[in-house]
């Protein structure tokens, strides 16, 4: 099968090192103009993902997490305004012109949505909406994409593929709709799939079978990935890095392993403190974190996380923490961190571990 990338502007500029990040984002805020006034929704985040790597973002409803993925993908609405780079593969992608677009997405980064219902058109047949973004990226014909989407979808492993191709979205299980979902994703063999929630609505079962299925997939193809969950469970064992989101912006990075052995910021702990575990009776009251995020209208000038926080001290009303990197690459931005000596870190501007 041929690529769409022949007719990108990517393909123009000289290829960078393997070591080279794929996806880098530096300083990135976004805001919203609102009728109760600004919301600043993202507030400088940066952070960067390595190609073949798989990196979990978390954090509760808020947080601005699935933000984070539509100022990636330029899919915010014109009234926002976003500031910072995001560069893939070395280009800043606010400077592709609008030919270099039209077959950099979905050819280049591809995103597996949320609710597969209000992602799929319940007007056109499966197979449809399948073949079309490879016959207007890639340029095939129209048998060989439906070939192509035949071969997609035993790829997702949904049975009876010739069949399935001639179903709406609505006669599909929502298990087969998500897989649908990432053969969409997968059908120009994209480098960078953001995955936004892709098992909210599904049974635990049906989470774990598409969880192993776009692990399988992703190691078969090489391609990288963010995996975006308010769940830290969908990203223990399944990512290479956690990012933890809190209020638009990130408070804590660091490797998966690392992450959950010796967390370092008070909400991290308090995240996975308020997951039941298997071995606890089940009369056991599950922690909380008390009180509510703020007001991303009126944001508070020192720690976001401070009016919640067990370990608030008066530095942390008055100084926002920056993102300090620490000798084991665990990056973390809180004045007073659990386990991790303060005297061993180097402060940094637009720290990018």
């Amino acid at each position: 099968m041929g690529t769409g990338l022949n007719r990108s502007a990517v393909d123009d500029h000289p290829p960078h090192p393997a070591t080279s990040p794929l996806l880098e984002l530096r300083g990135v805020s976004a805001q919203f103009a609102t009728s109760r006034g600004v919301l600043h929704a993202l507030s400088d985040v940066s952070l960067t993902l390595g190609r073949g790597e798989t990196l979990g973002i978390v954090g509760e409803s808020g947080s601005g997490k699935s933000v984070l993925a539509r100022t990636i993908m330029d899919l915010l609405p014109k009234t926002a305004t976003v500031t910072g780079t995001v560069r893939y593969a070395g280009r800043d992608i606010g400077t592709l012109t609008k030919d270099d677009r039209r077959h950099f997405w979905g050819c280049e980064i591809a995103m597996v949505f949320q609710d597969p219902m209000t992602s799929l058109n319940p007007t056109r047949k499966i197979g449809s909406q399948i073949t079309d973004p490879i016959r207007y990226h890639l340029g095939t014909s129209a048998q060989d994409a439906r070939t192509r989407a035949r071969e997609l979808l035993d790829m997702v492993r949904i049975p009876e593929a010739s069949r399935r191709l001639q179903q709406y979205p609505h006669e599909l299980s929502g298990g087969m709709r998500q897989r649908v979902m990432i053969a969409v994703a997968l059908s120009c063999s994209p480098k960078l799939v953001i995955a936004d929630e892709p098992t909210t609505a599904l049974d635990v079962t049906v989470q774990k079978q598409i969880l192993d299925l776009m692990a399988t997939l992703q190691r078969d193809l090489g391609t990288s990935m963010i995996l975006i969950t308010h769940d830290l469970g969908v990203v223990a064992g399944r990512t290479d890095r956690v990012a933890v989101m809190y209020a638009g912006q990130i408070v804590e990075l660091a490797g998966t392993e690392a992450l959950f052995s010796s967390m370092a910021h008070p909400y991290t702990d308090a995240l996975l403190q308020s997951i039941p575990r298997i071995e606890s009776s089940s009369a056991v009251r599950l922690q909380t974190i008390e009180g509510r995020p703020p007001s991303m209208i009126h944001p508070p000038a020192g720690c976001r996380f401070m009016p919640r926080c067990t370990r608030a001290q008066e530095e942390c009303g008055t100084e926002q923490p920056s993102l300090e990197i620490f000798e084991d690459a665990h990056a973390v931005a809180c004045h007073f961190p659990l386990r991790v000596s303060k005297s061993v870190a180097s402060r940094t501007e637009g720290v990018h571990p």
